[in-house]
């Protein structure tokens, strides 16, 4: 596993989601909240940002996993 590179959420056009990390797909899921259950995993081990797209490709909500403080990320 790659460390240093967000960890992606986004539709893989055949209704699925995939959980990617550098270009390279590590799991693929049913719906999009158990896609973010194992992203956040990835996120997590591997102090990167956890980044989360809608269907449209454009992105929804991103959370840091990184060194940063301690406050929770807060969406806009």
């Amino acid at each position: 596993m790659t460390t240093g590179r967000d960890v992606h959420v986004s539709a893989n056009g055949v209704g699925r989601w995939s959980v990617t990390q550098s270009g390279r797909t590590l799991s693929n899921h049913r719906t999009q909240a158990t896609a973010v259950t194992a992203a956040r995993r990835v996120a997590r081990r591997t102090c990167v940002d956890l980044v989360t797209h809608g269907r449209d490709g454009r992105i929804r909500s991103k959370d840091s996993f990184g060194s940063e403080s301690r406050a929770r990320d807060t969406e806009q």
